[in-house]
């Protein structure tokens, strides 16, 4: 299968070094349409069509491709900007791994699991912040699992420490949230946690706002890091425009009215009447006059009189 396919893109002109490449990322199943795609994508054109389009000043390109030196650009910014648009995202760390961990374990795979998730959705500013106690060997009273990935992580710039120090036997330990609330709150980014911070919210009327409209709340369901679709309720944003500085508006759906012709609501129903295209101007009173013919003044007056004092 992997010689048939190089064969086919082979004949097409593209360069074996680049077929392999998008064959080993994409799988030696993948379909030639996908392969195809990858490799337009990566800007890898034909050779023919390269040598032809040398001598002649209009440069010659595989058809859909956008090699060109302008397209070719623009694509590499598309790529390289995809993460603009998204909010930085600042992981409360300890309740990310104590949830994980079932409140018994300070899980620190619960802490990748959240950062995996959020780099897949093309995030690129991800910080977590745990206290640095949690460097030390773990205690009967505090256990830790997977301790390693927290070195990891830090490797990588994503996790901070909040600072902490012992003095005269005792830990002294500086409070992790108000780092997680600050930064999130600078960065104009997104808390992830389960905790309300009410304390923090209490302290600044700035705060409290922040808190209350860039907490996104979580569950693990089964090892899978799984935020709400509705961060913010069910009349709130998607989540997808939650974690988006530039929220898509979706286009308004009119639910068509069940009673159809029938419904006596007038301008006061909510649902959609394909038959009045000015539902909102009229009520129902002033159609039935508009058929007859009779004036809507008129029509009042006679409301009036007819009316009990």
């Amino acid at each position: 299968a992997h010689q048939s396919k190089l064969d086919f893109f082979c004949k097409l002109g593209y360069g074996k070094q680049d077929i392999c490449k998008v064959l080993e990322s994409l799988g030696q199943e993948a379909l030639e349409d996908d392969v195809l795609k990858e490799l337009i994508r990566m800007g890898s054109k034909p050779q023919a069509l390269e040598s032809q389009a040398q001598p002649s000043p209009l440069k010659l390109v595989a058809r859909g491709s956008c090699s060109t030196s302008p397209g070719s650009k623009w694509l590499g910014d598309d790529d390289s900007d995809s993460s603009d648009h998204l909010r930085p995202i600042v992981i409360d760390g300890s309740n990310v791994a104590m949830s994980h961990g079932n409140k018994e374990v300070f899980s620190c795979w619960g802490i990748q699991l959240a950062v995996d998730w959020f780099r897949e959705r093309g995030h690129t500013y991800i910080k977590v912040f745990v206290p640095l106690w949690r460097k030390e060997p773990p205690r009967q009273d505090s256990p830790i699992a997977d301790q390693h990935i927290l070195e990891d992580l830090e490797k990588q710039s994503i996790l901070v420490y909040t600072p902490s120090r012992k003095v005269k036997g005792k830990r002294v330990v500086c409070y992790d949230d108000r780092y997680i609330v600050k930064v999130a709150y600078e960065k104009d980014g997104v808390i992830v946690s389960n905790d309300h911070y009410r304390d923090l919210q209490n302290e600044n009327p700035e705060w409290k706002w922040f808190i209350e409209q860039r907490l996104l709340m979580y569950s693990f369901v089964s090892n899978r890091f799984m935020p709400p679709d509705d961060p913010l309720g069910r009349h709130g944003p998607t989540l997808s425009n939650f974690l988006s500085k530039k929220p898509v508006l979706p286009e308004p759906k009119w639910q068509p009215c069940p009673y159809g012709k029938k419904c006596t609501y007038g301008n006061k129903c909510k649902f959609y009447h394909p038959e009045r295209p000015h539902q909102a101007q009229l009520s129902v009173a002033d159609e039935l006059r508009a058929k007859i013919g009779v004036p809507p003044s008129l029509g009042k007056e006679e409301e009036k009189r007819n009316r009990p004092p």
